[in-house]
């Protein structure tokens, strides 16, 4: 991903859309077929070298110029056809569209990587019972393969979000100082369709100076998105690890130290670091929908902004998505402490079966959901398991026998559909994670 906006990157990708407008203006008559294949042949980073390019940025002090005349250089008489017809943001716009295209590529890898990790997590938990917890607090039972697989569908609403994106942002133009083409004249359309066809970008239906930067908020709010998933996602797994829980842990090294003062310590820095990087690529959101709002047919406002928001987005998301893969990938499964955390309220996350089958069995829903309540609060208060305290409530009893009460306290026989769930999003997702 880092190479994809180094500088040297940068400039080739600038180049080849300078290459592609020569090759289109020669096509529809604008300039020689000679003197466009030279430009074209000179338009690399070895001919044009990026110590020329910040010589001549220093002249002039606008680097799409000194690009310009360093390729101009390179080209010799060709030279006078470089640029020609061009601004600016022809050259930088298209040259951007082209690094997002090649960056999503490595996140589209990445997430599909991403996916498989968490269904293959699934699959292998689909029957792992856990507690449940809602304010915090425990509920009725779960496995951690419905965490699982509730992931992994939020992961392929990412993926189809990403196939909705491309199209608006593997755009380009080629249309001049202003959107009108007016130094090509009537063939101005042409040669915008020609150069983007040689760089397999779709052509802007209609811009100004710049692409709109629609596009580009789009892109990073998409950023902000996936980083609050996995976000979300290493959140979850640091409330797990905590000592107080510990259902799940991410890996830790042979040799890792946790603290420079506390030995025993066993810290989720991956899972905070990816956490904290969300922070930074949600405030990115923000940067980029300020830069939607440009004057007239361009101010540079932007600019300054996307230098930095580009790259970093990219380069951050990136970074969360192979750390993800990494922990999610080996992460340390304890289902013994599962247990020990289902038995800790001994019966009482049971609470809602048994109102459940009171009800079913001729209780009023409502008086069996303040009957079981009570119960529950008289077990807190007595320091009582739930079973001790229904078997001494006379309206439990007549419905209910000791039988009864232990085959519906058992947390295995209170999953629902749960295993049915991840074995169909099993099915739904696993042909996205191969494309």
């Amino acid at each position: 991903m880092r190479s994809i906006f180094e500088e040297e990157s940068r400039f080739q990708y600038m180049l080849d859309v300078e290459a592609a407008l020569a090759k289109a203006l020669a096509n529809v008559g604008s300039i020689p077929n000679a003197d466009a294949n030279k430009i074209a042949r000179s338009a690399s980073i070895r001919r044009v070298s990026v110590k020329r390019i910040c010589e001549l940025e220093r002249e002039v002090q606008h680097e799409t110029m000194a690009l310009v005349l360093a390729l101009a250089e390179a080209s010799g008489k060709a030279g006078r056809y470089v640029h020609f017809g061009a601004t600016s943001n022809d050259i930088l716009d298209t040259a951007a569209a082209l690094q997002i295209r090649d960056g999503l590529a490595i996140v589209e890898r990445d997430l599909r990587r991403l996916l498989r990790v968490v269904l293959n997590r699934a699959a292998r938990h689909k029957n792992t019972i856990m507690v449940g917890r809602t304010h915090g607090q425990h509920a009725v039972p779960t496995t951690l393969g419905l965490k699982f697989a509730i992931w992994a569908c939020e992961l392929g609403r990412h993926l189809e979000r990403l196939e909705q994106l491309k199209p608006r942002v593997f755009v380009g133009k080629m249309s001049g100082a202003v959107g009108t083409g007016a130094a090509w004249g009537a063939k101005g359309p042409k040669v915008q369709e020609l150069a983007m066809r040689e760089l397999e970008l779709s052509p802007a239906t209609t811009s100004n100076q710049v692409l709109q930067r629609d596009r580009f908020a789009e892109l990073i709010t998409y950023f902000g998105l996936l980083a609050s998933t996995l976000d979300k996602i290493a959140r979850e797994i640091r409330n797990l690890q905590r000592t107080e829980i510990g259902e799940v842990a991410e890996p830790f090294a042979a040799r890792q130290v946790g603290s420079s003062t506390m030995p025993q310590k066993r810290n989720p820095i991956r899972c905070e670091k990816i956490c904290g990087l969300a922070r930074v690529l949600r405030a990115n959101s923000q940067a980029a929908l300020e830069n939607v709002v440009i004057e007239h047919e361009r101010d540079l406002t932007n600019s300054s902004c996307e230098r930095v928001l580009l790259p970093e987005s990219f380069l951050l998301i990136d970074e969360m998505l192979k750390t993800s893969i990494y922990v999610l990938d080996n992460l340390l499964v304890f289902p013994d402490q599962m247990k020990r955390n289902l038995e800790l309220t001994r019966g009482l996350n049971m609470a809602e079966a048994v109102m459940i089958e009171l009800t079913k069995r001729g209780m009023s829903r409502q008086v069996a959901h303040a009957v079981v309540r009570e119960c529950s609060m008289a077990a807190l208060r007595k320091n009582l398991s739930l079973k001790e305290a229904l078997l001494r409530e006379p309206k439990v009893k007549k419905y209910l026998s000791e039988k009864d009460i232990d085959t519906l306290t058992d947390p295995k026989r209170y999953l629902g559909s749960a295993a049915q769930t991840v074995e169909r999003v099993l099915r739904e997702l696993r042909p996205l994670q191969r494309k």
